[in-house]
């Protein structure tokens, strides 16, 4: 069961997955146009970084020993869904997300990425894009989410080099206010 704080926020874990090419992987969601980071909910008495491994199997088909963790956002970030999103029917209401953002490096061959290790898929398909590419991609409400845990990645994601420019042409309001 997925956990839901008392503020009604969802606990939920995002994956950055990196390649030797300093790209990220994005997923596209299975039957639907959409493209995003793999992540999903943390179960019962899991830790975040338990649910992370866990989520890495279920959308991409690796395991722990396929990837270097190089990271995490150091608290919580979140994320309010459009009115529209919220499920009132259900109980307790969920009004958002509050995720815990992972920096892994693949260090296995890219060709073990799959999505069928479960039984409803999240992707179907997948592609390495620049680092501030999902910003674009990703759905509109999670667009400040990931220019936050994008830019707390950043310095360990480019350790050795100068991180890439955030785009000076995104809109204000991709931004929290």
């Amino acid at each position: 069961m997925d956990l839901i704080d008392k503020e009604g926020f969802r606990s939920n874990v995002g994956i950055v997955l990196m390649d030797d090419q300093s790209r990220v992987l994005i997923g596209g969601r299975k039957g639907r146009s959409g493209w995003q980071f793999p992540q999903g909910g943390v179960h019962g008495a899991e830790s975040s970084e338990e649910a992370m491994y866990r989520e890495l199997h279920e959308e991409v088909g690796l395991h722990p020993d396929d990837v270097e963790l190089a990271g995490a956002t150091e608290d919580w970030l979140r994320y309010r869904l459009p009115e529209r999103f919220i499920r009132r029917e259900q109980r307790p209401v969920c009004v958002g997300q509050k995720q815990r953002w992972f920096l892994l490096n693949l260090v296995a061959n890219p060709a073990k990425l799959r999505f069928d290790a479960t039984d409803k898929p999240e992707f179907d398909r997948c592609r390495w894009v620049e680092y501030w590419k999902p910003v674009e991609e990703v759905i509109y409400f999670k667009r400040d989410v990931y220019i936050r845990a994008l830019t707390e990645l950043a310095s360990v994601a480019f350790r050795d080099v100068e991180p890439p420019p955030m785009p000076t042409s995104w809109p204000p309001s991709w931004f929290s206010r």
